[in-house]
């Protein structure tokens, strides 16, 4: 009776976890399917072309705008990377500082805020700050600070969750052993959020290459993004060049997880091994040693 009840329920969940899959991934299926259509028809397959992928390299707002975020995102996820990386040690490492509770609130207030709300403040902050200093103008580098401030407090959840693990004992030791603090921060603490590092900067960067509210605030005449761009077409009318576009990036993102993804199932592999390694030298080091 519990096997064929525990049959049953592990068939519902299995079943469950397979129509989310479906209403997740057949929209992607089918927008790419339609990129290879050989027409502009709407809902109906007429045929196999590459002609949308022609005309997307064609179009130099397409090709601009995707330059454009890949600069954006690939700077984005670099800075978010590394302020969440102290943000993160901050709230980890100094538990008792004055207004660390502030700290968090504001760290993690990205989060929860709607992008519009973001958006718009970012917008009036750097007005303010030009009206006052002459700079920054809105284009490049407005866009470039706005989505590291919402990049940076999804790198800091990712890169806390992973140093709030890390066993502080190992660097004691390695600082017992003559390391400098410098020292331990890249050859020991470094290594061991590596993944987390890694994990935050795709985030991030896939954060800020798909943005399109706080990109649409910030933005200047003359610099918009690939998002941007495909909203703006995709308002106008059904364009096949942008299911050619968002196959592109498909493909890149399932590439890069991927391999992501590949690198860690080796890198886990290796230290296996290593771990193994150690322990048989170890048993076979205490059995000559009873042996002795």
């Amino acid at each position: 009776m519990k096997s064929a009840r525990f049959f049953s329920e592990s068939l519902v969940g299995r079943l469950w976890l397979g129509a989310v899959y479906l209403f997740l991934y057949i929209p992607l299926f089918f927008l790419i399917v339609f990129s290879f259509n050989s027409t502009r028809q709407d809902g109906v397959f007429t045929g196999f072309s590459l002609r949308w992928y022609e005309a997307l390299l064609s179009d130099a707002r397409l090709v601009d705008g995707f330059i454009l975020s890949l600069k954006v995102a690939l700077i984005t996820g670099t800075l978010s990377v590394v302020l969440g990386c102290f943000a993160a040690f901050v709230l980890v490492r100094y538990l008792c500082f004055g207004g660390r509770t502030l700290f968090y609130g504001l760290v993690n207030a990205p989060l929860v805020m709607p992008e519009v709300i973001i958006g718009l403040s970012l917008l009036l902050l750097m007005v303010a700050v030009q009206r006052a200093i002459g700079w920054p103008e809105r284009g490049f580098v407005t866009i470039v600070l706005g989505h590291t401030l919402l990049g940076m407090a999804y790198a800091t959840v990712v890169i806390q969750s992973r140093l709030s693990e890390v066993d502080r004992a190992i660097e004691e030791a390695a600082m017992d052993l003559g390391c400098r603090p410098v020292q331990v921060f890249f050859l020991v603490t470094l290594p061991n959020i590596a993944p987390a590092l890694v994990s935050s900067w795709l985030l991030t960067f896939t954060l800020s290459f798909d943005d399109v509210v706080i990109s649409e605030f910030l933005s200047g005449p003359g610099v918009t993004t690939l998002p941007q761009v495909i909203f703006s077409y995709a308002r106008r009318g059904v364009n096949p060049s942008i299911y050619a576009a968002a196959t592109i990036l498909i493909a890149a993102v399932s590439l890069g997880i991927i391999g992501y993804s590949l690198g860690m199932a080796r890198r886990d592999r290796r230290r296996a091994r290593e771990i193994n390694a150690a322990l048989s030298q170890e048993q076979a080091g205490a059995s000559r040693a009873v042996a002795g």
